[in-house]
């Protein structure tokens, strides 16, 4: 199974009250995957500040996620491969860091909400936006 890794914006609403799109990610955590040092950075900076969790629940929140995904260091190397693919693809730096650490781990889908959903990256990595609407197979396309 290829491996998945999941941007912030998939993951924020794990605790949020939005029950479809939390069961979705539920779905996709319960399949494994791999985050970034970054992504725990970004949750807590949204538990705290936009979610208004106390740091108990948002220490809580991120010892679940870190039990349930892989976490990956951002290094030198990832801030370098970052600055390349940023001027590439032409997107955000920090984007961009969620991609070269999916990359540096190998993976093969991303799961973003805000990225562009089924861009491809390094004719490797897949964006993939969880909550989309997609055509049932079989169905005509417009």
């Amino acid at each position: 199974m290829p491996v998945s890794f999941f941007d912030t914006n998939v993951l924020v609403y794990l605790a949020s009250g939005d029950s479809v799109r939390a069961g979705r990610a539920e779905q996709l955590v319960a399949r494994g995957g791999t985050i970034s040092v970054q992504v725990l950075n970004e949750l807590a900076n949204v538990c705290r500040c936009k979610m208004l969790l106390s740091w108990t629940e948002t220490s809580s929140f991120l010892a679940t996620i870190r039990s349930l995904l892989s976490v990956n260091p951002i290094t030198a190397t990832t801030h370098e491969d970052a600055l390349a693919l940023s001027e590439r693809y032409e997107i955000s730096f920090y984007d961009a860091l969620i991609v070269a650490a999916a990359l540096n781990a190998r993976c093969e889908t991303l799961w973003s909400e805000d990225m562009q959903d089924g861009m491809r990256i390094e004719r490797r990595l897949r964006i993939v936006n969880p909550f989309a609407k997609r055509p049932r197979r079989g169905a005509a396309e417009p």
